[in-house]
């Protein structure tokens, strides 16, 4: 994480609520094939426990999860609604000026990131902006699988549910 100063102010729960409402489609840039990764984990989860198409990013890899891997933000087969990053601070800034240039929604920068000049690329491009957030932990948060304090409640699971 950077050791910059913030002065940048997210948005507030109900309004992250919002984003995640409106969106139908999420590309996470850094997606990574190795489970002990963040992005695995989160990508799993939105995969079985979200309604979004899921698009993997990563100029290396060529499937994660079954699924086809792209190269970059502008050979998705759509513009994607949230860019979820999974960078090095450094790559931040360009990120966002790729989300900008795809057209995309939101820009959401995952735990343990956070750049303003990111921020402000994306924010002066016309997009929400959220950062130091995890995607998985939002959605679950507001749709029943953590209590407020984070705490798991058991009702969505990582996991594939078996139907029986």
């Amino acid at each position: 994480m950077s050791t910059e100063t913030r002065t940048w102010t997210g948005p507030s729960a109900p309004e992250r609520l919002d984003i995640l409402r409106s969106t139908e489609s999420i590309a996470i840039v850094g997606a990574s094939n190795k489970p002990s990764r963040a992005s695995y984990f989160v990508a799993t989860y939105l995969q079985s426990s979200s309604p979004y198409r899921v698009y993997f990013i990563n100029p290396v890899l060529d499937e994660i999860l079954g699924q086809p891997v792209y190269p970059s933000l502008a050979e998705l087969p759509e513009t994607p609604d949230l860019v979820d990053v999974f960078r090095k601070d450094g790559d931040l800034p360009d990120v966002a000026r790729d989300a900008v240039d795809v057209g995309a929604k939101t820009l959401w920068l995952q735990l343990g990131s956070w750049n303003e000049e990111a921020a402000g690329i994306a924010e002066d491009g016309g997009l929400d902006v959220v950062m130091d957030r995890c995607v998985k932990i939002e959605h679950a948060r507001f749709h029943g699988g953590l209590h407020l304090a984070g705490f798991n409640t058991g009702v969505i699971s990582s996991k594939r549910q078996v139907l029986a």
